[in-house]
């Protein structure tokens, strides 16, 4: 006797699904563009607004910049990533790629592992992003988070320390300067004010320093140590 196939459910925001399912669920109904799986809970993120999305693309030039001069390291935006039980998908990443030592890795389509860095934009510091998520990445182990907070004009940085993530300070200038990846400095003035060509010549000042050559060095080291991945 034939059986006959049943629909797959639908994906409703607030439901508690294991990541199997809730891709399963997701992967069935292409009509659902954005969705995440945070603490086991079913997350639908509300319509991008013109200031978050003109921002998403100045970070995403600024951190292209960077990846244009790292060889080693690659770029993203909405990335669905496997992390821990969860599946959440960050505005932007930078990762090291896995044959130059990195943490992350492709698993089928998606993302898996640890990103070196994920960026979130959001428009108040109670979001989501500074609490749920700030969670999530906290105990996944993310080395470093960065969070734009529009609303607040607030730029956040958080660094792991001991497990823990602590709030990167500016230096002495004003600029924010990654640990995991040297060279990627931010004006964060600039960014906020919309200010694309300050934010990528104070980034260009980064790119020339010897500790971003080292880096570069270090990168093309690490690819003879590592297997060769398809990313």
């Amino acid at each position: 006797m034939a059986t006959v196939e049943q629909p797959v459910p639908p994906l409703p925001a607030g439901t508690r699904l294991s990541r199997e399912e809730f891709m399963r669920r997701w992967e069935a109904h292409p009509e659902i563009k954005c969705a995440e799986l945070i603490g086991g809970i079913v997350y639908m993120p509300s319509p991008v607004s013109w200031d978050h999305g003109k921002t998403d693309g100045d970070a995403g030039t600024w951190l292209g910049h960077y990846k244009a001069w790292t060889p080693g390291t690659a770029l993203a935006h909405n990335v669905t990533t496997f992390m821990l039980d969860d599946a959440p998908q960050p505005d932007l990443n930078l990762l090291i790629l896995p044959e130059f030592g990195g943490l992350s890795h492709l698993k089928g389509k998606y993302l898996a592992g640890i990103p070196e860095l994920l960026v979130e934009i959001c428009y108040s510091s109670w979001a989501f992003d500074l609490q749920i998520k700030r969670e999530l990445y906290q105990a996944a182990g993310v080395p470093e988070y960065l969070v734009i907070v529009l609303g607040d004009q607030e730029i956040r940085w958080h660094v792991l320390e001991d497990g823990a993530y602590q709030l990167l300070p500016r230096d002495a200038t004003g600029v924010w300067r990654s640990r995991v990846f040297p060279g990627l400095w931010l004006d964060g003035s600039a960014l906020l004010a919309g200010n694309l060509v300050d934010v990528l010549a104070k980034l260009d000042e980064g790119l020339k320093t010897a500790e971003h050559r080292d880096f570069v060095e270090h990168l093309a080291k690490s690819s003879f140590l590592h297997k060769p991945t398809r990313f």
